[in-house]
């Protein structure tokens, strides 16, 4: 399948949008690790700001980034929304109650507890009623997210955004699922080449090989952020050359992606 890359948003540890990431993977900007900013993105309204979550927040705001500036409208684009874990924090409260004497849950926590719950703000935020999907593949949600993601462009020949996103589990679920850093990130997929000279990606399933290593320099422990996946290919999105990168996908598979030329 073949696609292009119009935009890119991403929000991490040190990582504090596409082109200050850009210029670090480029390496013409040291890096620096510091805490993921917790965004309040501004295309909410007051309402959704106060209701969501963290991690609602941090999806809807990579995605603001990545159509910021792209010559697509924020209506008129399909998603799809992919997480390992969904909102750690909200299952965490939610079983905290629920093993609590009053076993209450609020109707809001309740709310963002629900897997589809950026895709539900997102499309508050954009007025959209394209497509959305939100899917969960554990470790590899962001390969399988792309794999949906690049279908869609392929088959309805439209604009496609890809979010992944994960955040950490409080304890005691951390010490099952040890995330350490927030991360998200967002990528604009297009059916055609446009004038802005997108980077275009062949993906193909083929045969278990070896995944690509991150780019180095790179904070170690992000790696173990199932959405930060997407690193080896924000690297090939960065140098803007031709590269062939490999991610895991199945047991038996791995997902191929063919950048540039």
């Amino acid at each position: 399948m073949e696609c292009y890359v119009q935009a890119v948003g991403v929000l991490g540890p040190g990582l504090e949008g596409w082109t200050a990431t850009r210029s670090i993977l480029r390496g013409e900007e040291p890096y620096r690790l510091r805490p993921t900013s917790q965004p309040i993105p501004d295309i909410l309204p007051a309402t959704e700001r106060r209701r969501s979550s963290d991690a609602a927040r941090l999806a809807v705001a990579v995605a603001q980034e990545a159509l910021r500036g792209a010559d697509v409208p924020a209506d008129d684009v399909a998603t799809v929304f992919a997480s390992s874990d969904g909102d750690g924090e909200i299952t965490h409260k939610i079983c905290e109650s629920l093993a609590g004497p009053a076993r209450d849950v609020s109707p809001t926590m309740f709310h963002n507890s629900v897997y589809n719950a950026p895709a539900g703000y997102w499309s508050i935020a954009t007025g959209s009623r394209a497509s959305s999907t939100s899917l969960c593949a554990y470790d590899v949600s962001f390969a399988a997210g792309l794999l949906e993601a690049a279908a869609q462009v392929a088959v309805e020949r439209r604009a496609v955004l890809l979010v992944a996103s994960d955040i950490p589990f409080p304890a005691p679920l951390h010490a099952v699922r040890p995330v350490i850093h927030r991360f998200a990130v967002a990528l604009l997929l297009i059916p055609e080449a446009t004038a802005s000279g997108p980077m275009r990606w062949n993906i193909t399933l083929e045969p278990r090989r070896v995944a690509t290593s991150p780019p180095p320099g790179i904070e170690e422990s992000l790696h173990d952020n199932p959405a930060a996946q997407c690193l080896p290919l924000l690297a090939a999105l960065a140098g803007g050359g031709s590269e062939t990168v490999c991610l895991d996908y199945l047991d038996s598979l791995s997902l191929i992606v063919s950048c540039g030329d």
